[in-house]
This record gives structure tokens, C-alpha cells and sequence, in this order.
């Protein structure tokens, strides 16, 4: 599907979509709960189907009635389960240590890039401890039981792979620990793994390079209203930076998610109404990247992206994607080793850019476009089914061009 956008700026009032990372964690702490759960406010996209779908195969199953899904938690583990993740990583990073905890003989499949992002650790890690990996490509296949031991991580490839043992390890019979073997980056969300994780009735001892896990933990059953997304809401707060005037309901200001830190960095970068330059540690933040570099793009000075380059083995090479992006625009982005260097260029005109699959991609257009007077056309721009389906519904409900020029 292409979108022609571009030459509007948008006002009104919007209910921003639920958590993506609260929702994937409370529907997988449910799914683990011995009893029924009710998870509220959850905004359904592909990746929280796959999660959704990845759980079922594990035993749990699920009611979903528009916004509210009905948890009824693992009763009987079966032998075996086909899973597939789809295009999600957090849905294979998550469920495959559950999978090993189980002991459940798994079939582990995905499309899109899903297939080329890293698993390292776990062939690893929890191939020392219990788990046997009898393929390492996609479909990965699974048998074996995790045991409760010491697993060594790498802090600086993904937080997926701790929250990933973190939900696993409470399952088994003995104490388990994870330690970090280097600096974790997107430390806020092991955060948010760990504040779901109490609700859900299970206790984590963390000091600054280890989690302490007790074995034989149980889940309790836990009704769970999910919170607005800041990742989702950080398009509308640079949106609002460059004039439009845009008034988000439902975040919760003093949320655990990292990227609330979006607030802070536009107004750092906001002086006298007009955009300077900014520098931004993206480390843990990296889903702010494309929408910080269309703010960087209509700024007064250079602005600087940096402790980004994980974004490489996203749903695409981001850290290019976003320079593409914008350059077609005639943007001044220039790719760096870990980052973004982005240079004013005082003016932006229309033009053709292909999402490439990525959602963050296509919305980081769209509000490129509300400051672009000429036309934009956003090709591949139902990508955004991934994590905002009503992106576009909601652009056009606040007065931005949103037409469909090719559907496919």
C-alpha cells in the first residue's frame, strides 16, 4: 500500500495506542499464571498476535473481545508446539527460553528479517543449561528442559534476551542467575519486564550487574489495564515540535518506559518556539531513532545520534533506512559507526520514499511530511500494521493528507 501525504500540520485530540511492550509482557505473564487474568486496553497489532498465537501453542488461551483479552493461564504443557513469531523478535526472544523452561519440543519460524536477527546468546546459553538446539537457522527446533544454573549475557546486543530468562528462569525448580557481562543497554525495558513481573506475583533480586531468580515461583493470576505507549506517542510530541498542536490523553507521566525521555530531549532542542541541535545517547532509547532524526532534520544546528548501531539488525538496517528516508526529502543525514549526523538544510521538499518494511519508518515520514508542502508518497506504508495499525486513521482524524494511491 503507497500513501500520498505531505502539507499538513495536525491538530486535535488523540487516545495514543496502548504499550506494545507492557501488553506483550502482561499477556505472557498471564499466559504463565495458573488461573484467569483479564488484560485490558490492549491495542491488537501483528506482534501482539504473534505473542498471542506463540502462548496458545504453549497451552494458555485467550478470549479477545475489541480491547480486552480474557487469559486463561497454562493448564496442561503439551509435548509439542509450532510456533510461529512472524515478524516479531520480542516474540521469539521471549518465548523460546518459556519453550526450554517447559521442556515443550518447539518449532520456532518467522519471515521478514525475523530470520537474520541474533540468537547467540541462547544457542549459548541455554544450550549449556539443559536446552538442545537441533538447528541453527529458522525454523529453530527445540527439546530439552532448561535448568536452573548461571547464565552469562552480553548486556549490549538486545535487553530481549534477559527479559526472555527473566520470564523463564521463576519456572524452574532451582535458584537460577543471570549476570551481565557487559553494560545493558535498554535498561528501561528489563525495567518494565520487572515491574509486570511483580504484579504477576513473582520476586527478582537485581543489584547493577546480576538477577537473582528463586526457583519454583508461580504466576498468579492478575487483571492488568494496559498504559499508552510513549514509543508510539513520540511521532505526535515531534509532530507538535514543528507546529502542529496535538494533545495526547493517556500516558501516564510517571511511566517506567524509557522512551518518555522523547519529552525531555524536544525540549532541550526547543528554543523560542524553533528547533536547535540536540545530541541524543540512544542506548536506551533505540526506538526513538527515525522520529529524533526527522526533528534533527528541521532544525537551526547538526544534531547528533549516537550508542545506536544495534538498530542495524532491526525490522531493518535503521541507522540506513532513516538516512534514505530522509535524504530523499532532501535531507543532510550522514550514517555513522553507532549512529546519525544530521545537518540542517533550511528547507525539505516532496518526494517518493519506500518504508522498507518498517513501521518506524513509514510514521517518521508521515510527520516528516506535515512540514513538506509538496507532495510525499510512503510506499510500503502498511507496515505500520506491525505495531499501530491505525497510524493512518488517526493521521487523517487530525487533519493529515492521507491518501491511498496503490493498494496491494
Amino acid at each position: 500500500m503507497d500513501i500520498l501525504t505531505g502539507g499538513s500540520l495536525l491538530r486535535g485530540e488523540l487516545s495514543i495506542p496502548a504499550s506494545k511492550s507492557c501488553a506483550h509482557r502482561a499477556l505472557i505473564c498471564a499466559s504463565l499464571a495458573e488461573g484467569r487474568s483479564v488484560i485490558s486496553g490492549v491495542t491488537m497489532s501483528k506482534d501482539i498476535e504473534a505473542t498471542i498465537g506463540a502462548m496458545t501453542a504453549l497451552g494458555a488461551s485467550f478470549s479477545v473481545e475489541e480491547s480486552t483479552i480474557t487469559v486463561d493461564g497454562i493448564s496442561e504443557v503439551p509435548e509439542k508446539a509450532l510456533i510461529d513469531c512472524c515478524e516479531s523478535g520480542s516474540t521469539l526472544r521471549f518465548v523460546l527460553p518459556i519453550a526450554a523452561a517447559l521442556g515443550i519440543e518447539s518449532v520456532f519460524s518467522g519471515r521478514g528479517r525475523l530470520p537474520q536477527r541474533p540468537i547467540d546468546i541462547y544457542f549459548r546459553e541455554l544450550g549449556r543449561n539443559g536446552a538442545d538446539f537441533h538447528s541453527r537457522t529458522m525454523p529453530y527446533i527445540i527439546s530439552g528442559k532448561l535448568r536452573g544454573e548461571r547464565y552469562e549475557v552480553e548486556g549490549n546486543v538486545s535487553s530481549q534476551f534477559v527479559t526472555g530468562l527473566l520470564f523463564a528462569l521463576p519456572l524452574l525448580g532451582e535458584d537460577s542467575e543471570i549476570i551481565l557481562t557487559s553494560h545493558l543497554e535498554s535498561r528501561p525495558y528489563v525495567e518494565i519486564t520487572l515491574d509486570m513481573l511483580s504484579r504477576f506475583g513473582i520476586s527478582i533480586e537485581k543489584t547493577y550487574n546480576s538477577f537473582r531468580i528463586k526457583g519454583g515461583q508461580k504466576y498468579k493470576p492478575h487483571d492488568e489495564t494496559i498504559e499508552g505507549d510513549y514509543s508510539q506517542a513520540a511521532f505526535f510530541f515531534v509532530a507538535n515540535a514543528l507546529g502542529s498542536d496535538v494533545k495526547i490523553n493517556n500516558l501516564l507521566p510517571d511511566s517506567v518506559q524509557g522512551d518518555r525521555r522523547i519529552t525531555d530531549i524536544i525540549a532541550s532542542a526547543s528554543k523560542n518556539g524553533t528547533v536547535s541541535g540536540f545530541r541524543a545517547d540512544c542506548s536506551d532509547i533505540p526506538d526513538l531513532v527515525p522520529i529524533l532524526a526527522v526533528l534533527g532534520a528541521f532544525g537551526a544546528e547538526e544534531s547528533v545520534i549516537y550508542n545506536a548501531e544495534r538498530l542495524r539488525i532491526k525490522e531493518s538496517d535503521r541507522l540506513s533506512a532513516t538516512a534514505d528516508m530522509l535524504n530523499a526529502l532532501g535531507g543532510d543525514v550522514t550514517v555513522t559507526q553507532d549512529g546519525l549526523v544530521i545537518r540542517p538544510t533550511g528547507s525539505m521538499h516532496g518526494g517518493s520514499i519506500d518504508s522498507v518494511g518498517d513501521h518506524r519508518i513509514a510514521m517518521a515520514a508521515a510527520i516528516a511530511a506535515t512540514r513538506i508542502s509538496e507532495d510525499v508518497v510512503i510506499k510500503g506504508a502498511e507496515a505500520v500494521e506491525k505495531s499501530y495499525p491505525g497510524f493512518f486513521r488517526d493521521y487523517a482524524k487530525l487533519g493529515g493528507k492521507a491518501n491511498v494511491i496503490v493498494l496491494e
